[in-house]
């Protein structure tokens, strides 16, 4: 089984949990140059949200580090707010909880999202 297929099945383990909570939730994905958020309805049927490196904003320089992961995260809690959204569950899509993804949510919770 290759790395991104066990990624891809950690990720649906916690995605069926989320499922069941019935909760709104904050979408991540990360490839080498860019990081991307999203929050979506439980069921996953609709995006409520939506930030990455590749907005205006964030394009100038490095997208591809934490500090633009940082940016990303404080961007995606501004944008889930106006759309009415306090709580959400961290989907961290099965990639491990540090470096650039771990900075996103710090960033997201400091900007007043609660998960």
């Amino acid at each position: 089984m290759s790395a991104n297929n066990e990624r891809l099945r950690r990720a649906r383990k916690v995605r069926m949990k989320i499922r069941e909570l019935g909760t709104n939730r904050l979408c991540v994905h990360r490839t080498p140059r860019h990081m991307y958020a999203q929050v979506t309805t439980a069921d996953g049927s609709t995006v409520l949200a939506s930030a990455s490196t590749l907005d205006k904003e964030l394009r100038q320089g490095a997208t591809g580090n934490v500090d633009a992961a940082k940016k990303v995260g404080q961007l995606i809690a501004e944008r889930a707010k106006a759309a009415g959204v306090e709580q959400v569950a961290f989907d961290r899509s099965g990639y491990r909880y540090h470096g650039r993804v771990q900075a996103l949510a710090d960033a997201a919770r400091e900007a007043g999202l609660q998960f």
